[in-house]
């Protein structure tokens, strides 16, 4: 035998709700009240009138009857619930290192992160700083087009003075089936 509906202290205040709505949510909000308490119809009832899951039209009665009966938007899903630092306390975060940068500094990821982790007083994971690099807008705006420690001279010298060793060269410097 199904239970009886509770709910009957905010019965007058889902019957108010049902000609104030405006919307479609708002009138599904009472209705899965006032269906099971008015006309004494089950969940799975009340549920399919309104066109909405068993599931659904149980949590939206709870939502109801716990809030005493007003109807609560709930706000959009989104957000930084998980923030390590506030936006304005990881730009003051990564000031310094933004002072380095202009000064013609090479930023080491690993370094941040290892101040991060001083920061927060706990580990977090690398992919944590490359995020919050991404958020400030920082990256890597120019490849390296050769290693620190190379030098030029030596290049040229090499590129100069390197023996041809392609079997395809001719006398001429050319290989076969070119032209200029």
């Amino acid at each position: 035998m199904a239970r009886t509906a509770s709910g009957k202290d905010v019965l007058e205040k889902a019957k108010e709700c049902l000609l104030k709505a405006k919307t479609i949510d708002e009138l599904r909000r009472a209705q899965v009240v006032i269906l099971p308490l008015e006309h004494g119809f089950s969940i799975e009832q009340t549920a399919a009138i309104t066109g909405i899951s068993k599931r659904w039209a149980s949590q939206l009665r709870i939502e109801f009857i716990s809030s005493g009966g007003t109807i609560s938007k709930k706000s959009p899903q989104g957000g930084r619930r998980r923030e390590n630092l506030t936006p304005a306390e990881e730009a003051e975060f990564l000031a310094p290192f933004q002072e380095k940068a202009k000064d013609g500094g090479i930023l080491i990821v690993s370094e941040i992160k290892a101040t991060l982790d001083v920061r927060l007083g706990r580990k977090v994971s690398l992919a944590s700083v490359y995020n919050l690099l991404h958020r400030h807008n920082w990256r890597k705006l120019a490849p390296d087009k050769r290693h620190p420690k190379s030098d030029m001279a030596i290049q040229d010298e090499w590129k100069k003075n390197c023996p041809d060793s392609s079997p395809k060269s001719t006398e001429s410097g050319q290989t076969k089936g070119r032209s200029s």
